[in-house]
């Protein structure tokens, strides 16, 4: 064989395995995005005050300013590939958990229970209620469709197949550092009622979870079983896990009530008056899991903003406060302990203020004092 048919054969091979992996990460791609709500689905929503064209309507518009964007390092989506220059100095104090570390709920009188949670970094948690035990929009990988993007500051506290006994899965809306393609398909097999957005339901199902198991709810939606109340509400933000899909599925935040206990949960959302009016209607709340992490001028209706913070957990009337959605990704372009070092310093200054900061894996009550372990020098 000659030369040149040797370097030709050489490309074809080479032709042929880029052929099969861009197949083979194509068809990732396709599993990992997941589904959009099918015809019948959309005419349903098609009757909502909050959907129109086709999409889900924010409260509130999400203006964007390239020009006020602030922060270092490389702008643009090549910043998810390259070195984060926000990340800590080291990895991140957590306790270890794993299925052992849960005891069994059930129990005669469950409000009796004590209310307790776990923060397993970023959004995700763990939620014991009143003899029920909540998943919170667990991802415990990056955030993004492939492996490399939107890495993670290290390593989650528990691994996916390492979950407890589970009654409940809370999604708040479908971002990828809210909603995971691996830990759902994880958890299909289990006997667990997945509680989500509208058309967010089009991903599970995809995704091999059976459709009696998934209930979907629009704002002001109540799930009620055997003494526990979930209510999805309103936030300001927006869902879509391709250019393409935005706003085709819901986002919300959720209030849960058990026979004692009130706990709400933020989801995403920039600061409004849907935080009073969510007080009004479901407050107080014994405990609260707040987003403090995502801000920036440059969108500054998408997440809450360090005094916006402060101000919604007065407006929901709650008793304590675990800020979330910071600690795992770099999804503003800021320091890693930025946002918490000024929650921290407003808690501090408005007085009133249960601010309670777990570290992620340990066990946490209404009733816990909590460290500021953030500051340790190793982490600077």
């Amino acid at each position: 064989m000659s030369g040149i048919k040797k370097f030709l054969r050489r490309v074809g091979i080479a032709l042929g395995l880029l052929a099969a992996l861009a197949t083979v990460v194509g068809c990732h791609l396709l599993q990992t995005v997941g589904d959009v709500p099918d015809a019948e689905a959309v005419a349903r929503y098609e009757k909502l005050p909050y959907f129109k064209e086709g999409r889900f309507q924010s409260p509130e518009e999400l203006p964007h300013y390239p020009e006020r964007v602030t922060g270092k390092g490389a702008s643009g989506w090549s910043r998810f590939l390259l070195p984060n220059p926000h990340a800590p100095k080291a990895p991140l104090p957590q306790v270890a958990l794993n299925a052992a570390s849960f005891k069994p709920l059930s129990v005669k009188e469950p409000a009796s229970v004590p209310l307790a949670a776990y923060w397993l970094g970023h959004s995700s948690l763990i939620i014991e209620l009143e003899g029920k035990r909540l998943l919170v929009d667990p991802v415990f990988g990056n955030a993004a469709p492939l492996p490399g993007i939107v890495r993670r500051f290290g390593d989650a506290p528990i691994l996916r197949e390492q979950l407890p006994e589970l009654d409940y899965v809370l999604i708040t809306h479908d971002h990828y550092d809210h909603l995971e393609y691996a830990t759902m398909r994880a958890l299909r097999g289990r006997d667990i009622r997945f509680i989500v957005p509208l058309g967010v339901g089009a991903h599970l199902r995809k995704w091999g979870i059976s459709a009696e198991r998934i209930h979907e709810m629009g704002w002001g939606d109540r799930f009620e079983e055997k003494g526990i109340s979930i209510a999805a509400e309103r936030t300001i933000h927006y869902s879509g896990r391709t250019f393409e899909t935005r706003n085709a599925s819901l986002w919300t935040s959720y209030a849960l009530k058990g026979q004692q206990r009130r706990v709400f949960i933020s989801g995403d959302s920039g600061y409004g008056e849907h935080f009073k009016d969510i007080g009004n209607k479901h407050g107080p709340f014994d405990l609260a899991f707040i987003e403090i992490d995502g801000w920036n001028p440059g969108w500054p209706k998408t997440h809450l903003f360090p005094a916006e913070v402060i101000q919604a957990y007065h407006d929901i009337g709650a008793r304590a406060f675990v800020p979330v959605h910071w600690g795992v990704f770099d999804l503003a372009r800021h320091p890693w302990d930025e946002s918490i070092k000024l929650i921290a310093a407003l808690a501090a200054q408005s007085g009133d203020v249960k601010l309670l900061t777990p570290l992620m894996g340990e066990r946490l009550t209404p009733e816990s004092v909590t460290a500021q372990w953030w500051t340790h020098e190793n982490l600077q």
